[in-house]
């Protein structure tokens, strides 16, 4: 069932430009006649001029809308300068009420253009039926079209221009819950060495559970990747590195390990580089971002340690990668674990947890409880000793001084941190990164 209708009247063909009033009539009386109660919300997306009063420009709207009463309620006229700014707007309020099935009405020679927009600012969580917009004569119903199925492709310019618009408009949007927050490890040398773990502030991302910094797109989600892109630039911006040469792990939750300038697996949780100003990258929301660093030899890695890549021993994997490929001694590397979930809050089914009971019975809080409490730091930490890495080379939430922790519990800490067991599905992520300095 159709929850919202976008009536996009932003580019009309001259032919119609004097007769918005009645198109508009025209399509709302067909909304109103086809839709059951409750009627969708209806959003009127329409060009604004440089320098007119917002106010003065909708009144030209309200002998159109008066007469509609069913729908004046749910009906909104959207202005902007810009297509991307008016369906960005648009795709607020549909996130707000939580909607996710849209008809759009609209020109036919806009269909192309909408479409490059849609699949720019959209994610597959929404649904879009797109119907023509058409003339009608008094007294006579709107034709509706078929729903539109993809034809031609667009000249690669004009899809250009339109992901030029989207960036610059996103660009120009202010930074949501304060500023960009980085936090780094005194444990990693800065003269060598560019990290840093980022938090939930500082981005442009609007939806509650993803708000603001949200550095992660998928499918499932409804921020779309120009949003999370828009995220990472200003990350970039405030860390120093080079967003070109930005690589993140590509998420399996097991342990493969990606070594930069080598074969790349389809899918790795560690990724080592040696390669001056390439910026490595791991995830975390409740998983812990871990970085690794070889202050000797000169070589970095970071790695996405859930519950199931710490008992495959994704971070071990991650450090021999490092002494396979660049010759490090185990004993030179430093690792930090970032912000991630703790034992206070996260929980396993009792089978999950007896895997951690293996590794140290310390692990695991309340062991005869159907769902214990786990320490996936604690078991990170025994994993790597037991490889070789030094007790006093690693970083996790053992810091006693709160000034150095970075460490802090994801889920305790919903101001700063995403949190995936916190938040549910449409959950944010923060990065671990690092790279050698030039």
């Amino acid at each position: 069932m159709v929850e919202a209708v976008l009536i996009d009247l932003f580019s009309l063909p001259p032919n119609l430009q004097n007769n918005i009033q009645g198109l508009l009539r025209n399509t709302l009386e067909t909304i109103e006649k086809c839709f059951s109660i409750p009627a969708p919300f209806v959003y009127v997306m329409c060009r604004q001029r440089q320098g007119s009063e917002r106010n003065g420009e909708e009144e030209s709207f309200l002998p159109a809308l008066s007469d509609f009463q069913s729908l004046k309620k749910r009906l909104e006229v959207v202005r902007s300068l810009t297509t991307a700014a008016a369906l960005y707007t648009i795709k607020q309020r549909l996130d707000e009420k939580d909607l996710s099935i849209i008809k759009v009405i609209l020109p036919t020679l806009r269909k192309d253009l909408m479409k490059v927009y849609v699949d720019h600012l959209f994610t597959a969580v929404y649904q879009f039926e797109f119907e023509d917009l058409q003339v009608a004569s008094d007294g006579e119903n709107l034709q509706i079209a078929e729903p539109w199925s993809e034809g031609q492709a667009l000249p690669t310019q004009d899809v250009a221009l339109i992901r030029s618009e989207i960036q610059m408009y996103l660009e120009s949007l202010p930074s949501l819950k304060g500023e960009l927050t980085i936090l780094r490890s005194s444990l990693i040398p800065d003269d060598i060495f560019l990290h840093g773990f980022t938090t939930r502030m500082g981005g442009i991302s609007y939806i509650p559970t993803l708000s603001s910094c949200n550095l992660f797109s998928s499918s499932k989600r409804r921020d779309p990747q120009v949003v999370v892109k828009e995220n990472l630039r200003r990350l970039a911006n405030a860390a120093g590195f080079n967003l070109e040469a930005f690589h993140r792990v590509k998420i399996d939750h097991a342990n493969a390990v990606c070594v930069m300038g080598k074969t790349e697996p389809d899918s790795y949780d560690g990724i080592v580089t040696n390669q001056k100003g390439v910026t490595i990258a791991a995830p975390g929301a409740d998983c812990i971002p871990v970085l690794f660093a070889d202050p000797v030899r000169k070589a970095c890695g970071a790695a996405h340690s859930g519950w199931k890549g710490t008992l495959l021993g994704v971070s071990m994997a991650t450090v021999n990668a490092m002494v396979s490929a660049y010759g490090c001694n185990v004993k030179d590397i430093l690792v930090v674990l970032g912000p991630s979930v703790g034992p206070c809050c996260y929980k396993l089914p009792h089978e999950s947890a007896k895997e951690f009971h293996r590794i140290d019975p310390t692990c695991v809080r309340q062991f005869d409880s159907a769902s214990p409490y786990i320490d996936i730091r604690r078991a990170t930490r025994i994993l790597l000793e037991s490889g070789g890495i030094l007790p006093e080379n690693i970083q996790d939430d053992s810091v006693t001084d709160q000034n150095q922790n970075i460490t802090f519990c994801t889920a305790c800490h919903p101001d700063r941190f995403f949190s995936h067991f916190r938040d549910g599905s449409n959950f944010g992520t923060q990065i671990g990164f690092i790279s050698i300095k030039d």
